[in-house]
């Protein structure tokens, strides 16, 4: 996560919701738990695909934000959705009657209440959806910021779009973090000016259960604990399919993870479902296109992590499951052509595998010590769990295999990564480098987030010899860290990660430098802004600076784009707990305590999330 250092005190003291940094926060008790705002509709509103259009607003004259009534309408027009995606339809043509849904949604009470009661703290919504954690009350049309501090550079002309959960209902039974409606919160910046929007990504079981005023589809990571639990879930969700309240056809993914930018088009992304196409209108407002399946390429689930190589243009990407083949890796084309499928047979157990890393040759996986455990979710624990007898493994195979005849697998005991950084080759190829951080903790990984530690490690494999070598590069609790994007695949020294104080909430951002010697035992954090007492953010990301914007003589630069390669911004969401208030903050990468450059105020609060993008105006206009 995210740390700030120690510049963070604005002209006017009083006008910030962030103390200043070099006043690290003073460790205590988490404070009483307890649910701030739910969603709760009695008769939800009916949701079409097709928006309206109403009046629209000029920007602002002079720099000078304008506050806009949020609830006020925006015009949206967009052509008819690609014939590549699956378009969304309104959840009235499934009409599920009014009898049913009050029957069903009265077992589901009953399984909530005696079957399986939300005993456990993960998955308690008292506590999990406590303070910053709980979700915003409805959506927030495009809605004008106020910039209290320095003013947004002309590099972030563009929109910087952050995913996360936000359960539209209240749940009445076991919720984990991961199992959350997605939703997209976007600022629109543009002229120096900025705008606010939140909108759910319009996916299948969202339209359903709206359309229901209910939970339909019962959660992944909380709905299957225990064989009993289990056995009546599932008993209920084939019941309600062979009445037709839903269809699984149609998927039950949440798109609750990230944002990603490939083949032509914007995607909101969660690793149990398809990808969902969206679209940021020249206003700010955020529309969700469809479902999109790569003209009927892809079947199943995808990452929500693909990789997007910079030079190439391709995307590389996989999915996995708790069926052979357990992992399967593919590629998509520049223009969005999904390639065949590649099995992965030489993985032998399902392992929970998040995330992977590109080098210019090879694509790396890593089969970890988390990973479907039947025992446990008999004994009453859940399906996903840890196995400690297992020795995680590192695989290796070329980037444009056609098979897995080249995949190449090497112990690496202790490793358990949920995140990758980035990776590169070294030596002509013969040796692969991959930076990640490394749960130490992997046994509470889910179920205990707040006693997680991970060490960012920096792991060298000689694929001549098979040797691994493994480098700590920082003794911080250190995870959701980026680099500038134009290096992904290539050697880079820069990684800016968050601090977890503890995980998942993030205390602040950290520069690491992982140009260090293997032979170094120094921590290799160059930065840091801590955001202050009861001040938490999240994943931060790096926008590089527009040539203009960079007024550095010394052009120790990178060749492609001629600025240096931690010549950028960081911009993250920051929350402050202690008045509610929640700040869009942009930070200069490159300065010794990442000094801020911007310190703009959101209409609402923005609740903790995952993972981000920052899109450029000129990618906009061509989704």
């Amino acid at each position: 996560m995210d740390a700030f250092s120690s510049s963070f005190i604005s002209p006017n003291p009083k006008s910030s919701i962030l103390p200043p940094s070099n006043v690290p926060p003073s460790p205590k008790s988490f404070p009483l738990l307890h649910i701030s705002s739910v969603r709760i509709e009695e008769n939800p509103q009916t949701i079409s695909n097709t928006p309206t259009s109403t009046t629209t607003q000029s920007p602002p004259k002079n720099n000078k934000p304008i506050k806009k009534n949020p609830t006020s309408k925006v015009t949206q027009t967009r052509p008819f959705p690609s014939t590549k995606t699956t378009p969304i339809t309104s959840s009235s043509q499934l009409q599920p009657s009014s009898f049913p849904t009050f029957f069903f949604s009265a077992i589901d009470d009953f399984i909530n209440t005696f079957v399986d009661p939300p005993t456990r703290p993960s998955v308690d919504p008292k506590h999990v959806l406590s303070k910053n954690f709980s979700p915003v009350l409805d959506e927030l049309p495009p809605t004008e910021c106020e910039i209290l501090e320095g003013s947004l550079p002309s590099a972030l002309d563009g929109a910087y779009i952050r995913n996360g959960p936000n359960p539209q209902f209240l749940p009445k039974g076991p919720y984990h973090l991961f199992d959350g409606d997605g939703m997209l919160h976007c600022i629109k910046i543009h002229q120096g000016n900025a705008t606010l929007c939140s909108r759910y990504v319009r996916t299948y079981k969202y339209l359903l259960e709206r359309e229901a005023g209910a939970p339909v589809i019962p959660n992944v990571f909380s709905g299957f604990n225990g064989l009993t639990a289990s056995a009546a879930r599932g008993a209920l969700s084939a019941a309600r399919v062979f009445t037709g309240q839903f269809n699984p056809s149609n998927g039950f993914g949440l798109a609750n993870t990230s944002v990603a930018l490939f083949g032509g088009n914007l995607f909101a992304l969660g690793e149990s479902d398809l990808p969902y196409r969206v679209k940021i209108t020249p206003d700010g407002d955020i529309l969700t296109l469809g479902r999109h399946d790569f003209e009927g390429k892809l079947i199943m689930s995808m990452t929500a992590h693909p990789k997007t190589d910079p030079e190439t243009g391709e995307t590389f990407a996989f999915r996995y499951g708790p069926f052979p083949p357990f992992l399967t890796y593919f590629k998509i084309n520049p223009d969005g052509e999904k390639q065949p499928d590649v099995p992965i047979f030489s993985m032998t157990s399902p392992s929970f595998l998040h995330d992977f890393a590109i080098t210019k040759k090879y694509a790396i996986f890593t089969e970890i010590q988390i990973g479907m455990n039947p025992i446990e979710m008999i004994s009453g624990g859940s399906p996903v769990g840890t196995n400690p007898g297992k020795i995680p493994r590192i695989g290796v195979i070329p980037k444009d295999a056609k098979d897995e005849s080249e995949m190449r697998w090497f112990e690496a005991s202790g490793f358990n990564n949920v995140h990758a950084i980035n990776a590169w080759d070294e030596d002509d190829g013969d040796s692969v480098v991959m930076i990640a951080p490394n749960i130490l903790s992997v046994e509470h990984t889910l179920e205990r987030m707040e006693l997680v530690h991970a060490s960012m490690e920096k792991i060298k494999i000689d694929m001549k010899t098979g040797r691994v070598w493994r480098h700590p590069l920082s003794t911080r609790n250190l995870d959701f860290a980026v680099i500038n994007p134009a290096y992904i695949g290539k050697k880079n020294r820069y990684v800016y990660a968050s601090i977890g104080d503890p995980q998942p909430k993030v205390a602040g951002v950290v520069k690491v430098d992982v140009s260090v010697a293997e032979g170094d035992r120094r921590d290799c954090i160059v930065a840091s802004r801590i955001y202050g007492d009861g001040c938490y953010g999240g994943e931060p990301f790096f926008v590089p600076k527009a040539p203009s914007d960079n007024n550095n003589n010394e052009q120790l630069c990178d060749n492609d784009n001629n600025i240096d390669e931690d010549d950028g911004y960081l911009v993250t969401y920051v929350h402050n707990e202690n008045n509610g208030e929640s700040r869009f903050l942009v930070m200069d990468a490159k300065s010794p305590d990442l000094e801020i450059v911007a310190d703009v105020k959101l209409p609402r609060r923005v609740p903790y999330g995952f993972h981000g993008l920052f899109v450029r105006e000129s990618d906009l206009n061509n989704v």
